[in-house]
This record gives structure tokens, sequence and C-alpha cells, in this order.
């Protein structure tokens, strides 16, 4: 229901000659110079004196108060003048140039305004103090005016709990935030509170804001998107790259350089620590059980589809990584005992069985396959480590024995590599630094959506903001039984 503003009629006293106003408030209002609600049906007095005597707000009355509270009565109907007004008022009277002069911020936009707006392009404003206090008053403003929210689409939330409530939050198209065990989300950029557990988030509330850039569809809000579609991409793009580093092998096995013009090269490890014949069937052994675990964690894991396609996609690009370096130096082999002669499979066609060959069996010498050459870096130290950061990371902080299995299996792994002398150290040592500072950069940008602010990452890293554009900040570590049969375990995960 609209809010009207009306002015009695003026009558005369006999003791004063100035006029008194009274003025009818049918319905709550928000007068914007003095941000005080005024009750339904009251009544104000108001006596024009010369002498500018103070109003019921604190200050006089002036033309402006009257033209804004009279002829603009609701907030989102106010223009840029008016909204420069409420700026001057709130002590932000240096942002008036940028946000009403050169964004042309009406009271529709001043409604919608949130922090990330206030942080991200195109205001982009640095003092934290300016944005928080920026921040209560719009929150306040948005608290005062939720009919009209609630009219314009923009529907208030419930307040932040434990302190953090200066005023109602609200969501984009109507759409309801939910609660999954105990988190909130939203659309667009979010700042969240996150407890000791990576399970979940405080239940004292989160603190969420909506931000597009205009390069992404925005998600629902209070859930993640899985967007599949991306997720077979990554899956193709990850088997695309192991066939060709299939093939690449391939080629390499035919430069391996002959032992007895290019003996092993000189290694502390290997030179101190006699060979094991047994260690690298064991390496590959706890690189299967690590596969299991991750798997399980990826069937049990709520958000299974982004899981998967960060694996791929990290898995991708290190073995795509991995073939260059291999392709261009050929390292001699590190041990004797391995019978590793050029070998050439003729034709085209040859090469293409042999690689399909490597393909199928993993490159894994539990399947049979035995390669040679592709010593820079390790792809066993690689798929070891990748899946140990992922068991970890999308697993609880209190599940310290699952962490501390999949850490052992780690460097359990890389120690039987170099004790079976399959690889030289810095092979192992490159493959361990390179997986986990990708790993980790990755998921830091995802973390944190700094991409979305720096033109020079999207084009550096088109493929990770083509899969990452639509997951908004971290990924909750939530879990559900994904099949309705038996009910006793949806009970039981869910």
């Amino acid at each position: 229901m609209s809010v009207c503003l009306k002015r009695q009629a003026l009558h005369e006293t006999a003791s004063s000659s100035l006029p008194v106003l009274f003025i009818m408030v049918p319905s709550c209002l928000v007068l914007p110079s003095c941000q005080k609600h005024v009750g339904c049906g009251e009544v104000l007095r108001v006596e024009s004196q010369t002498d500018s005597t103070s109003t019921p707000c604190g200050s006089s009355v002036t033309p402006d108060f009257w033209d804004m509270a009279l002829s603009e009565d609701r907030v989102s109907s106010w223009s840029c003048k008016q909204v420069a007004q409420w700026l001057q008022e709130e002590g932000f009277g240096e942002y008036v140039e940028l946000l009403c002069t050169q964004h042309r911020l009406d009271g529709l936009s001043l409604l919608a305004l949130t922090e990330a707006d206030l942080r991200g392009p195109p205001l982009g404003l640095t003092v934290l103090g300016d944005i928080k206090r920026l921040t209560i008053s719009l929150r306040r403003l948005q608290r005062q005016n939720q009919a009209q929210l609630e009219e314009l689409g923009l529907r208030p939330t419930d307040s932040l709990h434990a302190g953090l409530s200066l005023g109602n939050e609200w969501s984009c198209d109507g759409a309801d935030r939910r609660y999954n065990g105990g988190e909130r989300t939203c659309n667009g950029t979010e700042l969240r509170l996150r407890n000791g557990d990576r399970s979940g988030y405080s239940s004292g509330g989160t603190l969420c804001h909506t931000h597009s850039n205009g390069r992404c569809r925005q998600n629902l809000a209070g859930r993640l998107d899985p967007e599949v579609w991306k997720t077979v991409i990554s899956s193709f793009y990850v088997f695309f790259v192991f066939g060709f580093t299939s093939f690449v092998m391939v080629i390499v096995h035919e430069r391996v350089p002959d032992t007895r013009t290019y003996p092993p090269l000189p290694d502390i490890f290997l030179d101190s620590v006699p060979r094991i014949p047994w260690a690298f069937a064991m390496a590959e052994a706890c690189g299967v059980i690590l596969c299991y675990m991750f798997l399980l964690i990826l069937l049990l894991h709520k958000h299974r589809s982004i899981l998967f396609r960060r694996l791929c996609s990290l898995m991708g690009t290190v073995f795509l990584l991995r073939c260059c370096t291999m392709f261009v130096t050929s390292l001699s082999v590190p041990g004797q005992h391995l019978k590793c002669a050029s070998k050439t499979y003729g034709d085209t066609f040859g090469k293409i069985q042999r690689a399909l060959a490597i393909w199928s069996g993993f490159g894994m010498t539990l399947t049979g396959v035995q390669t040679c050459g592709d010593y820079m870096f390790s792809g066993h130290t690689v798929v070891i480590t990748m899946l140990n950061f992922f068991v970890t990371e999308y697993t609880p902080r209190t599940w310290n024995l699952i962490h501390t299995i999949s850490w052992v299996l780690n460097l359990f792994g890389i120690f039987f590599i170099l004790a079976a002398h399959e690889h030289y150290s810095i092979d192992v040592f490159i493959a361990f630094y390179i997986t986990t500072r990708l790993f980790l950069y990755y998921h830091t940008l995802a973390n944190t959506r700094a991409y979305q602010h720096s033109r020079r990452a999207r084009i550096w890293f088109p493929m990770f903001s083509f899969f990452e554009c639509n997951v908004n900040g971290p990924v909750p570590n939530q879990y559900h039984w994904p099949f309705n049969k038996p009910a006793f375990m949806k009970t039981l995960i869910g």
C-alpha cells in the first residue's frame, strides 16, 4: 500500500501570525532527513518559525525537506538528488560524486545496493571503515522499507544473529535463502563466517551479498549449481589429455638414450638407498587405495559434480604440462635394472595401438604396462598427491583419521617410487611441488573469487574462469546418500 503524506488546512491563531502545519501520516513512513519512523495515524505539529527552532527530528525544516517528504515519500522513488542529500546527512558526502553523478544512483538502486557492490567494480571503494558504515546505513534503510523491498521483488530475509544483524538481508528475484546444515548461501560474492569444522558454517549466521559481474549466470539463492554439462566437458578434457600423454610417451620411448653411452645420472637418494624390487607395486597400491577413498567421498558428497570437475581440470592441466617437459628433454634411465632400449613402433598405426595400450592400462605396471623415458616429471607422484589433497580438502577437519591415512599413503607412495629407482629424486620433487602449488592456487582463486576483479586472471586462466564462474566461494562439505534405497542410508548420511 502506498504511503502518502497529506498536509491539512492551515489556521491562524489569534496570538500568532505564524502558520502551523499539521501532517497526517496514515501509515509508517521514513522521513529521509532524520531516518526515524513516524507511527501510523500520528499527527505531527510543526511550527514554522523565523528563528529556525528545531523540528521534531532535530533539524530545521528546509524546502528540500518538504520536496522530499511530500512529493517523493517512497524511497524507491527518490531521485539522484535526494539520494545525494541522504548520503550527505549520513556523513558520506565524499561519495556523492561517485554514486550519484557518475553512476546515477537513485532510490530504487539505493535499496538494492549491497556491500559487495561497494567493494567490487565499478565502484571499488577501498576504505574499509567507510564501506562498513555505509553498509550499516543501507541495512537500516532496507529494514525501514521492507514493504517497498517486497513490492520490488527484493524480499527481506531473517536478520543475522550473534550481533551481526544491523538490518535485514534480501535475495534477488524473490528467491528464498535456505539453510543446509547450518549454512546460508546466496548468489554472487559471499562473505562467510566459518567455524573450525569445514563440514558446516557457524549457526550464528553468514553475511551474504549478491554481486554480478555481468559475465556469468548467477545461481539461485541457497544452492550451488552442479552444472553437469561443464563436468562432462572437463571429463572429455582429461580423457583427451591422458590419450595425448600416452601418445607422447610412445614418441619419447623412441628417443630413450642408450645406457651404454648415457649411464644413470648421479642422484643422492638413489645412490644411498638400495633398490627394493617390489616398491613400485606398493606405490601403485597406495595410489589405488587413495583412489577408492576419493571415489567414496565423491559418491557421498552433495556437490560431487563440482569436485569431479575440479579433479579433471587440475589433473588434465598437470599432465598436459608433463607432456611438454618429457617431450622436450629426454633423460637417461635412473637405474641399470630398467630395460629401456630405444624402440621404434614403425608406422603411425603401430604407435596409436601402443598409445591405446598405455591409456587403457592407466600407465600402471599392475596392469602390465611398462613405459620408458617419461622421467620429467613423475606421473605417479602427481596422481597420488592430487588424490591426497582432494581427500583432505573435501572432508571435515575433524576427520583426523582419514586425513592421517591419506597423508601416510601419499608419503609412503613417494618413498616407494624412489626406493624402486623408477624415477630420479628431482622428478618426484618437481611433481609434488607443481601438483600442490596448482591445487592451492586453483582453490584460492575459486574460494576468494579474486579472478572476477582481475582481467589478467581471466586471460591467463580461461578454462578456470569458465569452470568456476558460477561457484560462489568455498564448497561446503555436506554429504547425502544419492540413492532412494535403502531409506536408512539417506537418514544416516543425509
